[in-house]
């Protein structure tokens, strides 16, 4: 056989490879989610697995938070190295690659404070991290799981291939920047605090007035943990009275949000803003302008609210969440599909 038919027989193999790869089809969000959360719990004991996991319509499923405190459900400090790696695949079926390596530089956060608080603020552990499951993965039924601990709350729910509900989603920073140490620098956060920065700084004066509603910001998030969103008043200024540029801005930072999600998910939260019009968002601001200064921003429309809040310890620890004014934790569909089930 001579180089011309082995490398014409090298390429044949190829091309058959890439077909054969290309019609494998993909799983989707909501069959990853099952396998993983299956994975999870098949390696856990019969003590922990009790620990573990709820009934879907147990009421534990809406006692979310994002301070430091004792929680439901299974902590990486309770697992084995195997369990926890299981653990990291589950939180990861349901984040983008960026959404993923915020959370876990999220949970390494914990242990700066600790080092900076010397034991003096509360409980400090990067391994508190709690996993929850709600319901059988392996069932045709919708079924829920959550990651959660100080300053991350992920909340899903799952039916088949869909995610029925990927809200509330919260992440946070504390401190938003590490100001000394070997991390000296690191921002979790911190696209998501330059790009609200920029956009309420390309507003006009006029926009500016219709933008900020206070010029001084909150401590806290103003939906804090409760259980259902509402709009929020003042509303800013409309996404109607925008230039294309800023609109364009606004967007990116919607999509910022969005896409600490995997892509579908992302993409199944932006088509419902699209439906709805990005004209019907309104921008609020509260506080400085300026780095360094207290300050709060929230994105609202028909379907979703956003809120980000820089304020506490001298403006160096930050809030942001997501929120779905129907479907947080799928209360929406499953009411419709129950609605639908009884019907039948």
């Amino acid at each position: 056989m001579n180089h011309f038919q082995k490398v014409r027989i090298s390429f044949v193999a190829l091309l058959l490879f890439g077909i054969v790869c290309i019609r494998v089809p993909a799983a989707s969000p909501g069959e990853e989610m099952a396998w993983a959360a299956g994975n999870f719990l098949s390696a856990l004991t019969p003590e922990q697995r009790a620990q573990a996991t709820f009934a879907l319509t147990d009421e534990e499923r809406f006692d979310w938070h994002f301070i430091p405190k004792p929680r439901k459900g299974l902590p990486f400090k309770e697992m084995t190295s195997a369990q926890q790696k299981l653990a990291h695949a589950l939180l990861n079926s349901g984040l983008s690659q960026r959404g993923y390596a915020k959370a876990t530089t999220i949970m390494s956060l914990d242990q700066i404070l600790a080092d900076i608080e010397q034991g003096k603020g509360p409980k400090r552990d990067s391994d508190l991290y709690y996993f929850t499951v709600f319901g059988d993965p392996g069932s045709n039924a919708a079924w829920g799981w959550r990651v959660e601990g100080h300053h991350l709350s992920l909340n899903f729910v799952v039916r088949g291939a869909q995610v029925l509900a990927s809200t509330p989603a919260f992440f946070g920073s504390n401190p938003a920047e590490v100001k000394s140490g070997p991390r000296q620098g690191l921002r979790v956060l911190g696209v998501e605090e330059d790009l609200g920065r920029q956009f309420i700084k390309a507003l006009t004066a006029d926009q500016q007035k219709a933008a900020i509603i206070t010029n001084t910001a909150p401590n806290e998030i103003f939906t804090s943990n409760s259980r259902k969103a509402q709009l929020l008043n003042p509303p800013g200024v409309a996404a109607a009275d925008l230039t294309p540029p800023q609109r364009e801005q606004l967007v990116n930072l919607v999509r910022e949000y969005a896409f600490r999600h995997r892509a579908e998910v992302a993409e199944a939260d932006l088509a419902k803003i699209q439906q709805a019009g990005w004209d019907k968002l309104h921008f609020a601001w509260a506080g400085g302008l300026e780095p360094g200064q207290g300050h709060y921003y929230r994105i609202q429309g028909p379907t979703f609210l956003l809120e980000f809040d820089n304020t506490q310890n001298n403006a160096n620890h930050i809030h942001t969440v997501w929120r779905d004014f129907e479907n947080d934790f799928g209360e929406d569909v499953l009411r419709k599909h129950y609605e639908e089930a009884h019907q039948k």
